[in-house]
């Protein structure tokens, strides 16, 4: 069990991961309300909802929003127990009520963008850019850009909600299957229209996960990166020494 210096989002998490782990909410089974919670650990609704992202992004859980949280598998003792954020946007069910859309279509890709595909500087991509929201807290901002070919097989570009995940979209058009997400995690400022999209407080921070999800071919079919509030998110790892 944590101690007292432990912060009280990774309380909640650690405390839900044991009651999974030990059969308590098994799995199929929903958690309890945001709410039940809050009153159960004395703690903000961010805070709860903070704990829950975790475990959805570590594959503890699955969110339907207006349903609840409900358990998944827990992750076995040799699993690498780590957020997988570009694995989660991938498999990401898009709904009117989870993402707000803010742009999707042509554009320019900029020029980190454009080497991480191949392609020459301000070649033209389609770009999808949405903010996570779910219960009415924004969780991120992710923005995706793919090749023409690659998009034009799908609905990648689609002024609306997806109704396949985007991982499904990418399998299909793909030359090779999908083997491969390298990630790089930095905290930097946000832009202005960050801010204004994630709603973030003067002076507030963000982490941004950059992943290229590479096909068999060894070609890298989609570049994803997601914005997360430096306050409502902490990536936090363990492992023996």
């Amino acid at each position: 069990m944590s101690d007292d210096h432990t912060p009280k989002y990774l309380r909640v998490l650690e405390v839900l991961q044991k009651r999974i782990q030990d059969g308590t909410y098994p799995v199929g089974e929903r958690l309890p309300s945001e709410a039940a919670l809050v009153r159960e650990f004395s703690v903000a609704r961010s805070t709860v909802v903070r704990a829950l992202n975790d475990l959805e992004l570590l594959g503890w859980i699955e969110r339907e929003h207006g349903r609840g949280s409900f358990v998944k598998s827990p992750p076995s003792a040799e699993s690498d127990d780590r957020p997988r954020l570009g694995l989660a946007v991938l498999d990401r069910q898009e709904s009117a009520d989870s993402v707000r859309l803010v742009e999707a279509g042509r554009r320019s890709a900029p020029t980190w963008v454009a080497a991480r595909l191949g392609l020459a500087e301000n070649a033209p991509v389609v770009l999808r850019r949405y903010v996570g929201v779910h219960e009415g807290v924004t969780s991120d901002l992710v923005s995706l850009w793919a090749p023409l070919d690659i998009a034009s097989k799908g609905t990648l570009g689609q002024p609306a909600p997806l109704t396949v995940p985007v991982r499904r979209l990418l399998t299909m058009a793909a030359a090779g299957r999908l083997v491969r997400v390298t990630e790089t995690i930095s905290a930097r400022r946000p832009s202005d229209d960050e801010v204004k999209l994630l709603e973030l407080a003067p002076g507030e921070p963000v982490l941004s996960v950059v992943g290229s999800v590479l096909d068999s071919t060894g070609r890298t079919v989609l570049v994803a990166e997601v914005v997360l509030p430096g306050t409502l998110h902490e990536l936090t790892d363990s492992y023996p020494i």
